[in-house]
């Protein structure tokens, strides 16, 4: 079973940068590709970023040039690291772990809030 524990969040102001953490615990020779997702109240969850074991990676259009992914294999991590945030990325951010044949688990979620 795989275990992930999300951390980063908070409050920064439009322009500002945060950086997001999930580490990864358990089984973790299942996962082929971990994602960051994000809700905001009302709205779809939608895929923000993910990249894979090999270190191919996707973003939506929405963070193209502002988010980046990363894994810390030595460190079982995975980071977002956002900047030039605007008062639109405000959601709960959760990271997820996939294996071949589908998910294995999510996170629990971090709050991020951008506003002056």
């Amino acid at each position: 079973q795989v275990q992930l524990v999300e951390s980063g969040g908070g409050l920064v102001q439009p322009g500002g940068s945060l950086r997001l953490s999930c580490a990864a615990s358990g089984s973790i020779f299942s996962i082929y590709a971990m994602g960051w997702y994000r809700q905001a109240p009302g709205k779809q969850r939608e895929l923000v970023a993910s990249i894979t074991s090999g270190g191919t990676t996707n973003y939506a259009d929405s963070v193209k040039g502002r988010f980046t992914i990363s894994r810390d294999n030595t460190k079982d991590t995975m980071y977002l690291q956002m900047n030039s945030l605007k008062p639109e990325d405000t959601a709960v951010y959760l990271c997820n772990a996939v294996s071949v044949v589908g998910v294995l688990k999510w996170g629990q979620g971090t709050q991020v809030t951008v506003s002056s």
